[in-house]
């Protein structure tokens, strides 16, 4: 098995070696191209990130600098995902996010790690885990989601969290460790910010 194919089975490898960098130095010019882009090119940058990326549904859009291993290439999002200023993506390996999903500024989701015996490190293996960010989820401001990490749909990871673990669907997790506050309960429909109601009928 190549280098290349550990990339995608959760075994040590070698990202120096030599095919897999070549591929990297390919993509990575494309991202150069992507958040050397003005904001008036949109045309452009909704061009680029279907070239980028592995998977990309209609109505993305991802505000730049935007920074990824590679590029995008192994990420699969789906329709209307939005993700602020500094999002950066450590895509070795897979990462899947579901349809209105909403990254908040500067979030990292790595899938890369590194063994603990330095020994191992000191030649530079690597391991790669998936990720996957469910549908209709807001990962907040600063929060950083390690390799492995399941999120399940509709939850929301509060700013500076930490996820080292599975969230489950529907809450609200917040901290570092990343842990479940609370679930999306009644009271969310009726308030979006601590004592402030929704008015429905001034909704578009």
């Amino acid at each position: 098995m190549s280098m290349r194919e550990k990339m995608h089975t959760g075994e040590l490898y070698l990202p120096t070696d030599a095919e897999i960098q070549r591929e990297q130095m390919e993509r990575l010019d494309r991202l150069y191209d992507y958040n050397s882009t003005r904001p008036t090119e949109a045309e452009r940058r909704k061009t680029l990130l279907r070239e980028m990326f592995a998977e990309i549904g209609e109505g993305c859009y991802i505000e730049p600098p935007f920074h990824a291993n590679f590029a995008g290439a192994h990420v699969h999002f789906g329709k209307n995902i939005y993700a602020n200023f500094g999002l950066t993506l450590v895509d070795d390996t897979h990462i899947y996010v579901g349809d209105y999903t909403m990254f908040g500024p500067n979030v990292v989701v790595a899938t890369a790690g590194h063994p603990i015996l330095p020994q191992l490190r000191e030649q530079a293996y690597q391991y790669n885990m998936p990720v996957h960010i469910g549908k209709n989820c807001w990962i907040g401001a600063g929060a950083i989601i390690v390799p492995g990490v399941t999120i399940g749909e509709g939850t929301v990871v509060g700013a500076g969290s930490v996820v080292t673990k599975d969230l489950p669907a529907g809450v609200v997790a917040v901290g570092n460790p990343c842990r479940v506050l609370r679930e999306i309960s009644e009271r969310d429909r009726e308030f979006y910010f601590k004592d402030r109601k929704i008015d429905y009928s001034r909704l578009e």
